[in-house]
């Protein structure tokens, strides 16, 4: 168990920053204030000007940490996407049972989130509040492929490959997994949305959760022979 979660560390690709914020206090100041500001005000409206005025500090001092809005999305993406890898490995490793495996995962990426008390400076609830309304921004641009080499979508892609994994265990014969989970992980973030502000067209709501609708949803779908 330990040598799998030593592998489980918060490690951002370096092409996302210019320095590590994680490295100084400033750094972590940035970063925790940068999901309470974009979650206060949206990431259009949000600027490294605000930032600093609201951490008081020169918005020049941001830049020596990030290049721009949008790689400080994407590192916020990251962080959360292998954060919450850590959370599937470290729940689902002594599971042997490989459909009870995928519905711990499944609801573990589908489910609200709380926060993390042993991550001080970032609130996990307010960035999974992000994920839900500003994720789909760090993918849906013109420079997505490029990116996309460079692995700024690594963490998100292989969280998704593990519950892939999950998926032919319970039912090898599965011909659509990849697609299967990709739209669960889109799926959850969009229903989440629904919930909250177009209620009218989700079945979730206060009583029926995103995790309750992909739990039923997989395991009618992937019937064991």
């Amino acid at each position: 168990m330990d040598a799998i979660l030593s592998n489980i560390s918060i490690a951002i690709n370096e092409k996302l920053f210019v320095k590590n914020p994680e490295t100084s206090t400033l750094g972590k100041k940035i970063i925790e204030n940068s999901i309470l500001l974009i979650d206060e005000i949206g990431f259009e409206n949000f600027t490294f000007k605000k930032l600093g005025e609201r951490i008081g500090s020169n918005e020049s001092s941001i830049y020596r940490y990030f290049e721009n809005k949008h790689k400080l999305l994407v590192y916020l993406s990251s962080w959360y996407w292998s954060w919450m890898e850590y959370r599937l490995v470290f729940s689902t490793n002594n599971i042997t049972n490989p459909l009870e495996k995928l519905i711990i995962a499944i609801q573990i990426v589908t489910e609200k989130i709380e926060d993390d008390i042993t991550t001080t400076h970032i609130d996990e609830s307010i960035l999974n509040k992000i994920i839900i309304q500003e994720f789909t921004k760090t993918l849906h641009t013109k420079d997505v492929d490029e990116e996309n080499r460079e692995g700024f979508f690594f963490i998100y892609k292989r969280v998704i490959n593990r519950i892939v994994q999950m998926v032919h265990e319970v039912n090898p014969e599965y011909p659509f997994a990849k697609s299967l989970v990709s739209s669960i992980m889109e799926g959850a973030t969009h229903q989440h949305f629904l919930m909250n502000h177009l209620k009218t067209i989700t079945n979730c709501n206060a009583e029926v959760s995103p995790s309750d609708f992909y739990t039923h949803l997989i395991t009618t779908l992937l019937k064991q022979k």
